[in-house]
């Protein structure tokens, strides 16, 4: 795992303690707020089942529709799907961490199973994850 994916996750683990610097609350915003925007699907980037995303202020080769999801710092989550009529749907959830590099994602209307999102790495342009059932 890449460095910046592994801060990441210690640091969203270290916010829900209660004991905190100012300088670590600091580190841990920063990190958290790598992830918490909306994230779509760069699936010409995927390599194998590591699954790209970038930033959707991305500028974007043109494609028929992408997919992707937002995180809320308050652990709300949203996964964006083609929609019946080529638009995109959102669908709305809860993300929660796991442990050092896993997130758990439900959706609300339960359409799909719950699944797990291994973080390979984060930095403030691309996330690329594994996604596990």
């Amino acid at each position: 795992m890449r460095l910046p994916a592994l801060l990441f996750v210690l640091s969203v683990l270290l916010l829900s303690s209660t004991c905190r610097t100012d300088s670590t609350t600091a580190v841990q915003q920063a990190q958290l707020n790598l992830l918490t925007r909306t994230w779509l699907h760069a699936h010409e980037e995927d390599q194998g089942d590591v699954q790209v995303y970038r930033p959707n202020t991305y500028s974007f080769r043109p494609s028929r529709g992408r997919t992707g999801f937002a995180f809320d710092q308050n652990g709300l989550f949203t996964q964006y799907d083609i929609a019946p009529t080529d638009g995109v749907e959102g669908h709305k959830g809860q993300w929660m961490v796991m442990d050092a590099h896993t997130l758990r994602i439900s959706l609300d209307d339960k359409k799909e199973p719950n699944y797990l999102l291994e973080i390979v790495s984060l930095d403030k342009d691309v996330l690329k994850v594994r996604r596990k059932p």
